[in-house]
């Protein structure tokens, strides 16, 4: 009796099945016979029962396509060839796409401001800014007002320096950067990329950040107006947002509270909430630790009629 056992081998390649058939031991009643010699494997693939026309012409098209594909994903950054890690699960799993299941990556081009403050490169200038919009455009960069058109919504000169007035100004628009002029002539200011609602709610986020602009902190040869200090200790009690209070990066970074009777004063204190100036200073007014403002002004992004303006309510689960 002739036996003949028959390992079946199915594979996908290219999106088709292929059936694979090798011969092994075939023995003849209790003799058994062993053959060497050069071994064969043929390869059928289900689409070739249907493809009557060249299929040499379409395996190398499906080929080209694919070597495209994972040219595209290489350039791009969704694989890196030289890092071990990914080499080992794309041996196994594939190469990572760059739209798995159809959704976009997370990263820092997608998702900026889920990354603490780019405090090295600056953001290009957008036609039809102010000379003021132009003079803080730079500090945006990685932040979803990067390229995004500036409107006015604050001017404490104008609309009263009264925490009623301004939460009445600036809740609900979206993320804002805030300058404020002391009476030494200090311009300096912060992002809150969540802005107010005035909700009486500390709002989180680790891409806020302060600034200082001018003075020895400026560099035409490398575009720096100033310098931005990150948020640190992650991105808890970024911005005190209080109904009754102005604004506040912090509970001490710098506060406006617009109290009756001294409306203009500021405080600042560096180093539990938002970094230190290089120096070690921990104050955005240098040896001071208040100041008198003369100024200040809040710009919000420009959105189309019915666009979505992210972070306009409380966000009562958010992890602070």
């Amino acid at each position: 009796m002739l036996r003949c056992p028959i390992f079946v081998f199915v594979a996908l390649q290219s999106g088709r099945t292929a059936i694979s058939f090798t011969p092994s031991n075939v023995g003849n009643g209790n003799a058994q016979r062993s053959f060497s010699g050069p071994s064969s494997k043929s390869s059928l693939y289900l689409g070739d029962f249907f493809n009557f026309g060249n299929p040499k012409e379409d395996a190398d098209a499906d080929t080209a396509a694919a070597a495209a594909t994972e040219s595209k994903v290489e350039d791009e950054g969704y694989y890196d060839e030289d890092d071990p890690v990914e080499k080992i699960f794309g041996f196994f799993f594939g190469k990572k796409e760059q739209a798995p299941l159809g959704m976009a990556r997370f990263g820092k081009e997608r998702f900026p401001e889920q990354y603490p403050a780019t405090i090295d490169e600056w953001a290009e200038p957008v036609v039809g800014d102010t000379p003021e919009m132009a003079m803080l455009r730079p500090l945006l960069k990685n932040t979803n007002l990067e390229s995004r058109n500036l409107r006015l919504t604050y001017d404490a000169n104008k609309d009263g320096w009264d925490p009623v007035k301004f939460h009445s100004k600036v809740d609900k628009q979206g993320g804002a950067i805030m300058l404020c002029t002391t009476n030494t002539g200090i311009k300096c200011g912060g992002y809150n990329p969540k802005g107010w609602v005035g909700y009486g709610e500390a709002r989180g986020s680790i891409a806020a950040f302060l600034f200082i602009l001018g003075g020895k902190y400026a560099n035409a040869s490398t575009g720096a107006p100033g310098i931005k200090l990150r948020k640190v200790g992650g991105p808890g009690l970024a911005q005190m947002d209080m109904p009754e209070t102005g604004p506040q990066f912090s509970p001490d970074a710098l506060v406006i509270s617009m109290a009756q009777g001294n409306p203009r004063l500021a405080r600042s204190k560096l180093g539990s909430y938002y970094e230190r100036l290089p120096d070690g200073t921990n104050s955005l007014f240098g040896k001071d630790s208040t100041a008198q403002l003369k100024e200040l002004r809040v710009y919000h992004g420009v959105y189309a009629e019915g666009e979505y303006i992210p972070f306009t309510d409380a966000e009562p689960f958010a992890l602070y």
